[in-house]
């Protein structure tokens, strides 16, 4: 049994209500958004970005700092291929196990490296203090959750049922969480092509989020 919600429920987006956001609104054109946690990656990185250049697919990656140090590269080319970028800390820091300072601080220092105003918490992991004390720093941060979590980080599960978690509840406005990390590898590797192109027989749009 799984400990984590692949489809969020519509009670728990009350929380940081108008604060954080866990969807987006429908447009005129049916859009999703996938988003990739952790990277950039050497290996899953640039597998990502050959699907979604196939697919003409856009989406955001949510970086870790210090993986943006060790793979600059790979940062470039997500921007260089028209990805968003986001910033998911500097240490992949749970946010319910260190002090406001800290995290904030911690978030500052991956900016230093991440240039956007898109963040998303390590594990989903953030307190009302927090989420307000970077809205006083910066009111221009946006603070992502998600909508549909494909469990691609969950070892207890394979690939095919990890594509099974996105595409029996992805709908347009979805905001999607894959990795780009070791973990993840097997999984996401097999889930991605399905998504994608589940997502082209449906003539949905797949878009960054906004930074």
């Amino acid at each position: 049994m799984t400990s984590y919600w692949v489809k969020t429920p519509w009670w728990v987006k009350k929380f940081f209500s108008g604060e954080v956001i866990w969807s987006m609104p429908e447009g005129d054109q049916p859009t999703v958004y996938l988003t990739f946690d952790d990277g950039p990656h050497p290996t899953a990185t640039p597998f990502i970005l050959d699907q979604l250049k196939q697919y003409g697919a856009k989406a955001t990656f949510f970086c870790i700092g210090k993986n943006v140090q060790e793979h600059p590269e790979l940062y470039q080319r997500i921007a260089a291929e028209g990805h968003a970028a986001g910033n998911h800390t500097h240490n992949h820091m749970n946010g319910w196990k260190t002090t406001t300072r800290r995290y904030i601080r911690n978030i500052l220092k991956g900016a230093l490296h991440i240039q956007s105003k898109a963040f998303r918490p390590p594990y989903g992991r953030i307190t009302l203090t927090q989420v307000r004390t970077l809205h006083r720093n910066n009111p221009d941060w946006k603070i992502y959750m998600w909508d549909v979590l494909s469990g691609d980080f969950d070892t207890a599960i394979d690939g095919a049922k990890c594509a099974e978690n996105v595409l029996n509840n992805i709908e347009p406005g979805s905001i999607v969480v894959f990795h780009d990390s070791d973990k993840a590898w097997e999984r996401m590797s097999y889930a991605l092509p399905l998504v994608l192109e589940h997502c082209k027989k449906m003539n949905w749009a797949m878009k960054a989020l906004p930074n």
